[in-house]
């Protein structure tokens, strides 16, 4: 792997050298429009718009106008950040303007006018990057809380920001460098007073290393649960009220209900942002026999939904659905079963209820359907607490936090969020496992084994951009919103 460029040099190619301009905030009508301006002449270009007196930190009013035509821009408030004390490292300047189009508009093309040019997607967080103010791991963090969708995410993301993945990565490289050490001892000072490393110390080490990145590379599943939700699927023959349950639990309709069967034709799915990990509700076709095409194509759409579950809702409006609805989802999921007896505002009185219990404790034990039976009304709303608390103890981590509380682990666990982090660990991984065959079995020299320690320290370092190359700066930065 290629050492990164000289700050200079990697400047350059990104043409660090240039002050460039953009929107931070999204277009439209708004109150406020930020305007960021990052580079060497960015105080410059800032008083050529008739910001003459500028302090560092300190909001100033000011007229804006054009430096060329002198007509007015706007009534703005104009903040200047000293580099490296900013977060590009460089001078930046931020314009607070009227919202709208046109103003933003016309004062970028000022500061254009002055100098500057229109910035790339993610080239203020490339630059930070760049001068050293965040690590990559960081940078990708910056997009993920802009992308969060999920406050389990957007907790993620701030602590990924703060840099837990990123000291944990360099963690793992220094016990890389460990075993470097031992084996390079071993290698060049075999007959010193303390003697040659016993060989089980570094073979101890480097498979403890290797069981630890392997414990971080499978946190990303985890991950992805944060990000997308876990998934949840609801499931069952037509009529059983499934989209109703799935309105009545998001409290919006989203699917449309009538008494006809078939009425969904497609696996219709929505994210509840909830404690402790947010849920991917999905609302799929009615399982049965059927001749119409439409139809089918969707009850295959829900079986694929099945087979990827991490919950599946077997709904039905009696006991006896239910029970053919666990029975028809049990060999397509390899998920938790949770009995959903829906309707349950039209059952007569207690006996539907207590015939209910008798067919569930009658069933089969099987460990995908061992969850009490939960008895929901999407007219009425009775139960849908009560269900949410089920589906939460099924897809919440079984460990507990220091404070009980099984949201506080999945916030507070560093995790592995891109599948970028995945690659490199799995090369480090890939590197080490050749190390402890080659070197332990003694089909390699240690000098030669070596080299595979080598490889993974990179692989890691390489991860937090110690070092790298322009094309993986080029696939962080690419996906970034202007101005960001």
């Amino acid at each position: 792997m290629t050492h990164m460029p000289s700050v200079r040099s990697a400047m350059i190619m990104a043409g660090g050298d240039e002050t460039i301009v953009a929107c931070a905030t999204a277009e439209g009508r708004g109150a406020l429009t930020m305007i960021r301006m990052t580079g060497a002449r960015a105080i410059e270009i800032a008083r050529a718009l008739g910001a003459s007196a500028l302090k560092p930190r300190v909001s100033t009013r000011v007229m804006l106008h054009h430096p060329t035509t002198g007509a007015h821009l706007d009534d703005a408030l104009v903040t200047a950040f000293m580099g490296p004390h900013s977060f590009t490292g460089e001078d930046v300047v931020e314009y607070s303007v009227h919202g709208g189009r046109v103003v933003s508009a016309l004062v970028i093309a000022a500061c254009v006018a002055a100098g500057a040019r229109p910035a790339l997607p993610g080239e203020f967080t490339r630059r930070a990057v760049i001068n050293g103010k965040l690590d990559l791991v960081q940078a990708e963090a910056v997009a993920d809380l802009i992308d969060a969708r999920t406050v389990a995410m957007q907790q993620q993301a701030l602590a990924q920001l703060d840099g837990g993945l990123s000291r944990r990565l360099l963690a793992l490289r220094d016990r890389v460098i460990h075993v470097e050490a031992l084996l390079a001892y071993d290698i060049d000072f075999p007959d010193e007073d303390d003697g040659p490393i016993a060989p089980a110390r570094i073979h101890a080490a480097a498979t403890a290393l290797l069981s630890s990145i392997d414990a971080l590379l499978a946190t990303a599943p985890r991950a992805a649960m944060l990000r997308d939700g876990a998934l949840v699927v609801i499931a069952g023959p037509p009529n059983a009220g499934k989209s109703s349950l799935f309105n009545a639990l998001l409290g919006e309709s989203r699917a449309l209900v009538t008494p006809i069967a078939g009425t969904t034709r497609d696996a219709i799915d929505a994210v509840m942002d909830r404690a402790p990990v947010p849920l991917r509700l999905v609302d799929t076709a009615g399982l049965r026999q059927t001749d119409d095409t439409l139809e089918q194509l969707g009850i295959e759409v829900s079986l694929r939904f099945l087979a990827q579950a991490q919950v599946v809702l077997a709904c039905g409006a009696t006991p006896d659905e239910v029970t053919r609805a666990i029975d028809a989802v049990r060999p397509r999921t390899g998920a938790v079963i949770v009995p959903v007896h829906t309707k349950c505002d039209l059952a007569s009185g207690a006996m539907e209820r207590d015939a209910a219990r008798d067919v569930a404790s009658n069933a089969p034990s099987n460990a995908a359907s061992n969850v009490a039976w939960c008895y929901a009304s999407a007219e009425t709303g009775e139960g849908l607490a009560h269900l949410l608390m089920v589906i939460d103890a099924q897809v919440a981590p079984a460990a507990p936090s220091h404070d009980g509380s099984p949201s506080a682990v999945l916030s507070e666990e560093v995790v592995v969020t891109r599948e970028r982090h995945q690659r490199g660990l799995r090369e480090a991984a890939e590197e080490i496992q050749q190390f402890i065959e080659g070197w332990g079995s003694g089909a390699l020299p240690a000098t030669v084994a070596a080299v595979h320690l080598h490889g993974a320290r990179d692989s890691l370092a390489g991860l937090v951009g110690a070092i790298g190359t322009e094309d993986v700066l080029d696939r962080v930065f690419r996906d970034f919103c202007i101005g960001k």
